[in-house]
């Protein structure tokens, strides 16, 4: 038999007369997961609570005992890197409750990888942290959400996933919150790591973690710098747009460059100009995989950039770099903190 009850705001799903379960805290924030059709709206909207999400998902009160928090009923796009830092923060005081074994977070999938990587860069706990959404809403047939959240507390209860850092969870599959990508606007399988492939599964009588991660890294940042800015190039482009954002006020920049890092020449004199302004410039690739690297050394490559003073971007995508200097900026690091801590996924 289940049991509903409240605690400290929350609502606890529990098994009644059974074993003792581990303990998960979910923090519901929108998304599609939380969606069905709004006929008046002509589409899919926010709307299901935590618990009405859980009632959907049965059999989960034999994985662990449940906390529910509705932190938000957001759309992925709503989500902002300042209420990314504020979930964090919600996250830590669930981590303090020494009966909490881990956390699940419900999000919206076009901010979920952001919103992981910025959790994984901010929290230093070792209890596992699990980020889920849907690519279906509740209106239409396949909807995948109750199967994903049930894979999230599954894996979120796993000793294995300890000390991992933030994992994201999607169609059965594990991937590091550096490397999760959304690659499909639509496909169920749109969550991949760009590189390296998913970190395990979640298969039906167990969850298997197929590697770990090398090195976790910790920025302790009270806040983000959000007039950080990301400048797309490609061919012919002038710098015109490098030189507004500047102007603009800009405190950090992330140029998506191209290939390994290199960029047409036709922008090099306004890339010179925002370097010897002094703000970080963090050069990333316009390519789905590979890192940017000064192999070349032709005028506009990626060595003349580095040479200049510009930051080589290592894996990191220009959204999820833009999103690790909002934090460094908003640390106070200095010039050479903030650099070193981009050679870390060089």
């Amino acid at each position: 038999m289940i049991g509903l009850s409240q605690e400290g705001g929350r609502c606890i799903l529990a098994a009644m007369n059974g074993p003792m379960k581990p303990r998960v805290a979910i923090i519901f924030t929108g998304g599609t997961i939380s969606m069905r059709i709004d006929s008046a709206a002509g589409g899919a909207v926010p709307t299901w609570s935590g618990e009405e999400i859980l009632a959907q998902v049965p059999g989960l009160e034999h994985v662990a005992e449940v906390a529910i928090m509705d932190f938000a009923r957001l759309p992925g796009p709503h989500i902002t890197p300042a209420i990314m830092l504020e979930l964090s923060r919600v996250i830590t005081s669930q981590l303090a409750d020494g009966r909490v074994n881990g956390v699940v977070v419900t999000h919206g999938t076009d901010t979920l990888e952001e919103t992981a990587y910025l959790l994984d860069l901010v929290l230093k706990s070792e209890e596992p942290v699990v980020l889920v959404g849907a690519m279906r809403n509740s209106s239409e047939l396949g909807w995948d959400g109750p199967a994903n959240l049930r894979s999230a507390v599954r894996v979120a209860v796993e000793p294995a996933v300890r000390g991992m850092g933030v994992i994201v969870v999607m169609n059965e599959q594990l991937f590091a919150a550096s490397e999760a990508t959304k690659t499909h606007a639509d496909s169920l399988e749109t969550f991949q790591s760009r590189d390296f492939g998913p970190v395990g599964v979640v298969d039906k009588d167990r969850v298997i973690v197929s590697r770990r991660r090398t090195a976790r890294e910790h920025i302790r940042a009270i806040r983000v710098e959000e007039r950080v800015e990301i400048v797309k190039l490609s061919a012919g482009s002038d710098g015109r747009l490098i030189r507004r954002v500047v102007e603009d006020g800009t405190r950090g920049l992330i140029i998506e460059a191209l290939g390994r890092g290199n960029v047409p020449i036709t922008a090099l004199g306004e890339i010179e100009k925002a370097i010897q302004s002094g703000i970080p410039v963090v050069i990333t690739s316009r390519c789905p995989r590979g890192r940017v690297l000064d192999t070349y050394a032709y005028e506009g490559s990626g060595r003349q950039l580095k040479r200049w003073g510009a930051i080589l971007g290592g894996w990191l995508p220009s959204h999820k770099a833009r999103i690790k200097l909002m934090l460094l900026l908003g640390a106070d690091r200095a010039p050479d903190e903030i650099r070193a801590a981009f050679a870390v996924t060089d």
